[in-house]
């Protein structure tokens, strides 16, 4: 006789699963003992645990194995358990397919809607004189520093017509802090630098571009999307992505109004 725990370890059933066969009937200890409660079995019960355990891993309910247990040497019976039993996974099987096939189709929309949402299109910025001032920050959202840096001009700046205000973000990957930032804008006339601000012809540059209007919320998304777009067309990034403000929050107090330039420099 084999007591519950050695019975546990030659079965791998764990001793709480045991105690629960046997109070549902599926597989009752040899003895009991009375005084005790200790469960004892039988070295001839393993291979009855072997059958419980198989028909568990094919998915039959803990009530259709006593069931089957019961007629477990019928094999005409038995067959027909497990033809049933198959004939049931096969079409859970092909459920299972309609449904990972309905999921794909509804990603595909869903990826082609966001492209859709935001047109990308291929255009070159032409070489442009700029007021510019370039420093690291403590994060992303500290640009609004460098803009400030701009009034520490000798003298008024006067803008392009039209006039180009840019962020160009120079990192090579994400950072949370300290993060380098070019701010940039167009100007007319000569002007002197100052320690933060530096006046020089950028070059043009060859951009795949999306135009965001409204909030800043929008950007990660559409940062998403555009790199997908520059991917899919079989072009390359060569360069730090930046920003041209069009309608800003020095034009407007009011997100919904803002309109922002995504760019990507391709080759």
């Amino acid at each position: 006789m084999l007591k519950i725990g050695d019975f546990s370890k030659l079965s791998r059933v764990s001793v709480r699963m045991l105690r629960h066969y046997d109070d549902i009937g599926l597989l009752k200890p040899a003895e009991t003992d009375a005084f005790t409660g200790y469960r004892y079995y039988r070295e001839d019960q393993l291979p009855v645990m072997g059958r419980i355990t198989a028909l568990k891993d094919m998915g039959f309910a803990l009530a259709d194995i006593v069931r089957i247990l019961d007629i477990y040497d019928d094999q005409v019976q038995l067959d027909a358990f497990l033809q049933a039993r198959e004939e049931e996974l096969s079409r859970l099987s092909k459920e299972t397919e309609y449904k990972l096939m309905l999921l794909e189709t509804a990603r595909k929309r869903l990826r082609e809607e966001q492209n859709m949402k935001f047109d990308v299109t291929v255009r070159t910025i032409p070489e442009r004189y700029a007021a510019t001032v370039q420093m690291v920050v403590p994060r992303y959202e500290d640009e609004g520093m460098l803009w400030g840096m701009m009034a520490e001009s000798k003298k008024p700046l006067i803008p392009a017509e039209p006039c180009m205000a840019a962020a160009v973000f120079l990192d090579k990957e994400y950072r949370e802090e300290n993060v380098e930032i070019m701010v940039s804008m167009t100007v007319r006339g000569t002007y002197e630098d100052t320690e933060h601000v530096k006046f020089k012809t950028l070059p043009a540059v060859r951009v795949a571009s999306c135009v965001i209007k409204g909030s800043y919320a929008q950007m990660g998304e559409a940062t998403a999307a555009v790199a997908s777009w520059i991917t899919d067309n079989g072009y390359q990034v060569n360069g730090p992505m930046f920003n041209i403000y069009h309608v800003s929050p020095h034009e407007t107090s009011n997100p919904e109004e803002y309109v922002t330039e995504l760019c990507f420099p391709i080759g």
